[in-house]
């Protein structure tokens, strides 16, 4: 995401949007489906914005829960990260009342595409799976017993860990530790600097919460 974008989304955890637990992509991994905390159609959507999936006809579903507005399906076939489908959830009229359904809508955004490489992704994925742990409702902020981490390269999957909730929480402060030292890290800093009055001290925190969304790669190994 853009900077403005990811400050806005950090600011809305505190306040009505964020203030509800999302309903998370799905990634289909040797042949298992994950929930997926990151959104990778989002860097595509912010390019092309007159693509995002828009719901039609009289009366628009929309959900606190579901702040983007779909649920896309990936799926890794051959080490490379594909678009499976799209979904968004439509009202449809029965009687005197409305019933909800979910609608493909993947040829909307890619006509006669077939299988969607998404090769601008170059960075990392996160899987929760198991157990949950702690609920919170706000984002993607609940936490799960084991956490699968995908690297990807434009589109390419190059590895993978696998963590415990407690060993994940020490790897991201790990890899924000390693990140402070990038020159990458010193220009989201500056960018993050123009966009407001925003003290040293903020901008730290926000990027050690975010470390995971800005990382292009594993900086640390275990």
């Amino acid at each position: 995401m853009k900077i403005l974008g990811i400050l806005i989304l950090f600011i809305c955890f505190h306040l009505t949007v964020f203030g509800t637990a999302q309903t998370p992509d799905k990634l289909i991994y040797n042949g298992k489906e994950y929930s997926l905390y990151s959104n990778p159609m989002e860097k595509y959507f912010e390019k092309f914005p007159d693509k995002r999936p828009q719901g039609k006809g009289k009366v628009k579903v929309t959900s606190s829960s579901l702040w983007r507005g779909y649920i896309a399906t990936f799926e890794i076939k051959d080490n490379q990260l594909y678009l499976k489908d799209i979904e968004i959830e439509v009202a449809k009229k029965v009687k005197k009342d409305y019933e909800l359904s979910w609608k493909s809508v993947l040829n909307k955004v890619f006509p006669k595409k077939g299988l969607v490489k998404i090769d601008w992704l170059t960075g990392l994925l996160v899987l929760p799976e198991g157990e949950l742990v702690n609920y919170v409702h706000m984002g993607y902020a609940s936490t799960y017993e084991h956490y699968v981490l995908l690297e990807f390269e434009n589109g390419n999957f190059k590895s993978e860990k696998q963590f415990g909730y407690e060993e994940y929480e020490k790897f991201k402060e790990k890899q924000f530790q390693a990140f402070k030292k990038t020159d990458e890290y010193e220009k989201l800093k500056e960018d993050l600097k123009k966009e407001g009055d925003n003290s040293d001290a903020f901008i730290e925190n926000f990027l050690r919460i975010f470390v995971i969304d800005y990382s292009s790669k594993i900086l640390v190994e275990e």
